[in-house]
Formats: structure tokens, sequence, C-alpha cells
């Protein structure tokens, strides 16, 4: 029996797509300064850098020392961070003139300009603004952090200067203790917000906002939202809707 002689397949060359509008380390022009964490800067230093090096995804000033984030995981961080994203746009969504955004960038003061995993602020009337170039200036009313690898500032540090620089409500969601910590500011200070004998956390700066913290960390969004639609259901959230399209300039 004769042997048959397998043909050779001619593969054509791959082909390699390059991205023009993505720097990479040896794109960019020489004699830019990196940018590391622990590095002692001003909030404009730190925009500068921060802007000349794109490879960089996240980036934060707090106290004029930069902080940069490890990746995150998706179950023990990814996942809450959808859920309470969900919760905070639903919200948003039956309540006029509130916005809700992730992760934006938050210039705070001259040496803290942060990037919280979700804000809520109010349109008009609140204490911040965007400002020509389209970042947020100034104090939202509500700032949410997942606090699982970045726990160790998100509550200590962080804390600290969102209470100094007048941010009303924080909201740490606590991966690992699976707890979520509210606090509201008293004259000055960050007092808790307790939970009901049914874990169910009720912001006072945005009535209605109503969270089911036992369900939120069972992964059941279903109650969660259930939870939040008796929020909105309540009089109070409906004059508080009533309140803020009296403030509306339209």
């Amino acid at each position: 029996m004769t042997a048959q002689t397998i043909p050779t397949v001619a593969w054509p060359e791959p082909r390699v797509r390059v991205w023009p509008d993505i720097k990479t380390p040896a794109s960019r022009p020489k004699g830019i300064p990196p940018l590391r964490a622990g590095d002692h800067l001003t909030r404009a230093e730190f925009e500068r850098l921060y802007e000349s090096h794109p490879e960089i995804k996240k980036a934060e000033l707090i106290e004029g020392v930069v902080y940069m984030p490890s990746p995150t995981r998706f179950e023990e961080h990814s996942c809450p961070h959808g859920d309470i994203v969900a919760v905070l746009h639903v919200y948003r969504a039956a309540t006029p003139g509130v916005q809700a955004g992730d992760n934006p960038t938050v210039r705070l003061d001259n040496e803290n300009d942060v990037q919280p995993d979700v804000v809520v602020r109010l349109k008009t009337g609140g204490r911040s603004c965007l400002n020509e170039d389209g970042y947020l200036v100034g104090s939202p009313e509500l700032i949410v952090e997942v606090a699982a690898s970045s726990a160790a500032y998100d509550l200590h540090v962080k804390r600290r200067v969102y209470q100094r620089t007048g941010v009303q409500e924080y909201l740490a969601l606590r991966v690992y203790e699976q707890r979520a910590d509210w606090w509201t500011l008293r004259e000055g200070a960050y007092q808790p917000l307790l939970p009901d004998e049914k874990g169910i956390l009720r912001s006072e700066q945005f009535p209605g906002l109503w969270l089911n913290a036992p369900a939120f960390w069972a992964s059941d969004l279903a109650a969660v939202l259930a939870t939040l639609q008796e929020g909105l259901a309540t009089p109070e959230h409906v004059a508080f809707v009533a309140r803020l399209a009296a403030q509306s300039p339209e």
C-alpha cells in the first residue's frame, strides 16, 4: 500500500490591525514623566499627567497622593457595582432633576481629584456643577463606593475627604463583610444611617431611595428593586419630585 503524501497548506499571513487612537508607552512623546501610585502632586499636576498616560485606566488623587486601584474581580466588584448602578438609575428615572453617574472624575478641592464608583447629584440647586470641560466640580449629594480591594482607603482616607469636603451622604458597600455602611453629614461629621428591622436603609438626601441590604447581598436584584418601588411610592418621594420640578429652570 502506497503512503499518501499530505499536501502542504499555505496559510495566509495573519493581519494585525493597529489602532491609531491608542497610544502605547513607546508612542508617547518623550519627556513625559511617569504617573505612579504614591506620587505627591497638586490637582493640576495630577490631571496633566493622567491625561498624558491614556494607558492608565484609573487613578485618583486623594489628599495630594496618587492612588491606583487594583484590577477588579467580577463577583467581588463588578456584580455589586452593576446592581447598585441599576438601583440608582431606576431612582433617577423616577426622579426628574436627579442625575446618577458611573465612575466620573470629581474635583473636590485642590488636593482631591477622585473617581467614585457612582455619584448621585441634584442637577439644579445642588453642591456640585459641571465645568467647561464637562468634569464635576464640588461635592455630589451622594457618593457610593464598592469597597473590595479598595476598602483600605475607601473606608478611611476617602471617607475623611468626603466628610471634610461636604459630601452629604456616603454609602460604602463592604463586599467581604457583606455590609452596607451609609453615612449622612450632620454638623460637619458623618453619622450612620441605621437600617430598619428588615435591613432596609433609607436616604435622607434623596427621599424614596431605599436599599434592601439583605436582598442586595443575596444578589436578589428583583427584591432590591421591589423595595425601591415601595420607596418611590411614598408621599415623601412625591413631594421631593414636586419640589425639584418647582426649582427646575426649564
